[in-house]
């Protein structure tokens, strides 16, 4: 799920690590980042195409006791699960994924690959600004 936000709605690691589930507009599909690397970035509304919102229903389906207050990505030691806590982080897993696929990249690399394919179909700089907060 941290793969497809990252991916389909350019969302830095930490913005996903850092998401609770009150970010997530379940109406009008689009999630809106809290604190980010970056003044320009925080607080910005990106909306969720298909791919990324499905993603995020099916994880609320893993924790239906959710509150909004709760953490996306709870964090979760020995077995245990503090939903009122973000994870660490996914480091392990996601060198997991990396060697059984054969591959060599970085999480932002997601986050550059989806403002890339933003640009495949002309979509207006403006846009992908408003997306990705990129300054300029």
């Amino acid at each position: 799920m941290a793969t497809l936000l990252a991916l389909n709605a350019a969302m830095r690691k930490n913005e996903v690590r850092m998401l609770q589930w009150k970010q997530v507009d379940w109406t009008r599909r689009p999630v809106s980042v809290g604190a980010s690397k970056t003044e320009a970035g925080t607080g910005r509304v990106i909306p969720l195409n298909p791919i990324a919102f499905e993603a995020l229903a099916r994880g609320a389906g893993r924790f239906p006791e959710s509150k909004p207050a709760h953490h996306v990505f709870p964090w979760c030691e020995a077995r245990q699960i503090d939903p009122t806590r973000p994870t660490k982080g996914w480091r392990t897993a996601w060198r997991t994924a990396l060697k059984r696929a054969g591959l060599k990249r970085l999480f932002h690399d997601l986050r550059v690959t989806c403002t890339t394919k933003l640009e495949e179909p002309q979509t207006s700089d403006m846009t992908i600004m408003a997306i990705a907060r990129y300054v300029s």
